[in-house]
């Protein structure tokens, strides 16, 4: 996992910038009909500047917990794009979520990268739990990030990975696909798509 740097008096993630790319291309198609998006666990901010400029018709709502907001507003500060509203102090165990500026407060799009696999599996319990309130009865939710499939790594880096993870926090770890996608299930999401992604990473997408 690499330590996000510091690039000019703001926080740089190197992975962020080899993967959004990838990832950019999922989101054209799967974000093309959507207009407000919450990301979930925003990290540098360097996706949400990234993605915000390629689609410019989307209003992208970052999100992350308060002591990374100010590293979250510096990269919005400096591209100053119109679709970027100030970051949200945000954890997904809290009750109340942000609410978009949609008549009924809703999402119709969640976007979430290299988190399910930091938080505890309550949490993603939580998460998900907050995502039947938060999103639209059409909304599509898109997941990046490394998954277990059928109980077992797919990689020997992934199996590297999750073993660091669980040394560092016994709480955290890789995530099987199916537990996941059992609790997207739960709130009507239903698993449209599963893209591979480089270094064997995964770009899941639910839909309403």
């Amino acid at each position: 996992m690499t330590t996000p740097q510091t690039s000019r008096d703001k926080p740089f993630s190197p992975a962020c910038e080899r993967n959004r790319a990838p990832i950019l291309e999922v989101l054209r198609a799967q974000f093309e009909q959507r207009r407000q998006v919450l990301e979930i666990g925003s990290g540098t901010g360097q996706h949400a500047v990234h993605f915000a400029a390629a689609m410019p018709w989307l209003r992208w709502q970052t999100s992350e917990r308060a002591e990374q907001l100010p590293g979250i507003a510096a990269w919005l500060d400096e591209a100053a794009l119109s679709n970027t509203p100030a970051p949200l102090a945000f954890d997904v165990t809290h009750a109340a979520w942000p609410a978009s500026t949609a008549t009924d407060g809703r999402f119709d799009a969640v976007f979430t990268a290299n988190t399910l696999h930091i938080m505890g599996w309550p949490e993603v319990e939580a998460c998900f739990a907050g995502l039947d309130r938060a999103l639209a009865d059409d909304a599509t939710l898109v997941v990046y990030g490394p998954f277990n499939v059928g109980g077992t790594c797919t990689s020997d880096s992934n199996r590297d990975f999750d073993g660091w993870l669980k040394a560092r926090d016994p709480r955290s770890g890789l995530r099987d696909l199916e537990a996941v996608d059992a609790l997207a299930s739960r709130i009507g999401l239903r698993l449209q798509d599963d893209v591979a992604m480089p270094a064997h990473n995964r770009c899941l997408v639910w839909r309403r």
